[in-house]
């Protein structure tokens, strides 16, 4: 059984395949390095993950790749796209700007042997001693940036609390940061994504799969070999991710563990959303942004799918601007720009916009109560009493708004309060933000993966309605989600729901809506299609649904579902206005 442990001269880089790093355990991990041909010191980009560093991007992601190279040709111009790897930095594109970039197969992935074991205490560890051992390489200038999308975003977050002493930026674009909250459980409804992606790309790359799996277009070796085991010894090899998120419905120890504790995350850091990640990445990017103590960091925002602006010249230009400036030493102006920079989204573009902090400091945080009498929104309170009723697992009802006088921005964090009771003893609500053309068609947005991606969106399940007092502000309620509550069937209970941060300009004439229903958002205009790498078809919340029967038996959650109004029972939305 061999490892390729070459070195060769290609495409104008020198490229190190499979180069062994061992662990404080004995275990041996391997990593391509890819770097200038020239001897001397260069500052690394690194990225750690279980996608297959010998996966070419295209071969495991194609109907991703072949979307973003068809509209965006920046993203495949000046390479020949044979190293390009999924949500990683295409080393043709920096190694000429004198960068190493090195590439970890993680612990039971890829190239790597052991035990997949995700996001955990052990994965951050093995993270912080590839960070250490890649600044002390005789080809390093000592100093490592971490660069990625997605999970090589989101483990970032991890390692940063261990302080390796190489780690002197990072760039977290569209990764998650709260492995609970922005994840598993949102609002603490169980999210099946978990156990389709783990299915979908994990478990199709992990360390043994060999010759049943991905020959490599890079050097015509297999990606997750050598060895190829069979399906018992593969299952031995790794832990039941959808299993353990369904069995750990609270926020425990086994999802703390994997979160970071924002005290210790000081490292210099860019933080990179999307508008239309709901159900994985803005939030994290948000938190990370407002939470960490990092005195230096920066907070940026855009739109389209998830895995583009990454690889795209907008998004590269400000990645190397960020690592010259910490990497390098430049002094290129960085320090002194954009504290935060928003694509603000219009109904047909987005347009960049500079602000001093986020929230945007400016906001009018405006109220738009819900009406019984016509299921309106406004910003008046209701002048009369009354209920509306729902079928709890069912479309629920829509407040829509009368026709603005003006154009509005609405653009942060959003929250809303509701009082509600159930005829059983719990009761999901999934709220979602929309916007209406004066003849009601919806406007919906090509978003991270679902290209019928409403505004916005928030969930809470009304057992979980528990807040944290120190953490909870008025624009983002933050629940503990450490024990349920049952409700007492006919009680009126007051909800607080965390809404994922949005930005929309709507034009004058046209309608905010807010629908508070039973069941996940479904784009009533078709289907959205689907994505080689993903298990379902795209209905409007990709593959972010919470239709497991078993968290949601019909005993509990198939009754009705009742809002109040009356004087002590106020229902609104608040809305971040961004003043004209």
């Amino acid at each position: 059984m061999d490892y390729r442990e070459v070195s060769e001269i290609r495409d104008g880089m020198r490229i190190d395949w499979d180069v062994p790093i061992t662990l404080d355990d004995g275990l041996v991990v391997r990593a391509d390095v890819y770097r200038p041909v020239a001897d001397g010191r260069y500052p690394v980009i690194l990225s750690y993950g279980p996608y297959g560093k010998w996966l070419q991007f295209e071969d495991g992601y194609q109907t991703a790749w072949r979307r973003m190279a068809e509209i965006h040709p920046d993203v495949v111009a000046g390479s020949t796209n044979k190293y390009q790897n999924w949500e990683v930095v295409d080393p043709e594109k920096w190694v000429p700007d004198g960068y190493v970039c090195v590439r970890v197969d993680s612990r039971g992935c890829g190239r790597s042997p052991g035990y997949v074991e995700l996001w955990s205490p052990r994965e951050a560890k093995d993270f912080a001693i590839c960070i250490e051992w890649a600044g002390e390489q005789p080809w390093s200038n000592g100093k490592v940036g971490l660069n990625g999308i997605s999970y090589y975003a989101m483990n970032q977050w991890q390692v940063a609390c261990l302080k390796p002493k190489h780690l002197a930026a990072m760039c977290i674009w569209e990764g998650a940061a709260d492995f609970y909250r922005d994840v598993s459980h949102h609002g603490g409804i169980l999210c099946t994504f978990l156990q389709n992606w783990y299915d979908m790309q994990v478990k199709t790359v992990q360390h043994g799969v060999g010759t049943k799996g991905y020959r490599s277009r890079m050097n015509g070796d297999w990606v997750a070999g050598p060895p190829t085991l069979t399906a018992e010894e593969l299952g031995a090899n790794r832990f039941d991710f959808g299993k353990l998120a369904f069995e750990h419905a609270l926020d425990d120890e086994f999802w703390q563990a994997m979160s970071p504790d924002w005290s210790k995350v000081a490292t210099p850091l860019f933080s990179s959303a999307n508008w239309g990640g709901q159900g994985l990445h803005p939030r994290g990017n948000f938190e990370g942004y407002t939470q960490s103590a990092s005195k230096q960091k920066w907070l940026e925002a855009h739109g389209i799918e998830h895995w583009t602006h990454f690889y795209t010249d907008y998004g590269r230009t400000l990645q190397t601007r960020f690592f010259d400036h910490f990497l390098k030493g430049e002094k290129n102006g960085w320090d002194r720009g954009p504290r935060v920079r928003l694509q603000v989204r219009h109904v047909d573009t987005f347009i960049e916009r500079h602000e001093d902090d986020w929230p945007i400091p400016r906001t009018e945080w405006t109220k738009f109560h819900l009406q019984p009498s016509g299921h309106g929104l406004a910003t008046e309170k209701p002048r009369s009493s009354g209920k509306v009723t729902f079928q709890a697992l069912g479309d629920g009802v829509t407040f829509v708004s009368e026709p603005l006088i003006w154009e509005t921005e609405i653009t942060g964090p959003i929250a809303a309060r509701l009082h509600v009771s159930s005829s059983t003893a719990d009761a999901d609500l999934f709220l979602v933000l929309r916007v209406f053309t004066p003849d009601f068609k919806e406007i919906v947005f090509q978003g991270a993966l679902d290209p019928h991606t409403p505004i916005a969106q928030g969930w809470l399940r009304a057992s979980h309605r528990k807040l944290d007092d120190k953490l909870s502000l008025p624009h983002r309620p933050y629940h503990r989600h450490d024990r349920k509550q049952p409700l007492k069937p006919g009680q009126v209970y007051p909800l607080d729901v965390e809404i994922w941060p949005s930005s929309i300009v709507v034009p004058a004439g046209y309608r905010i809506g807010l629908s508070v229903r039973g069941r996940d958002y479904v784009y009533p205009g078709g289907s959205g299609g689907r994505l080689s790498n993903m298990k379902n078809e795209f209905t409007g919340c990709g593959p972010f649904l919470h239709d497991d029967a078993r968290d949601r038996p019909l005993a509990v959650y198939a009754g009705t579902t009742t809002i109040h109004f009356d004087a002590d029972h106020d229902n609104f939305v608040l809305l971040p206005i961004i003043p004209r």
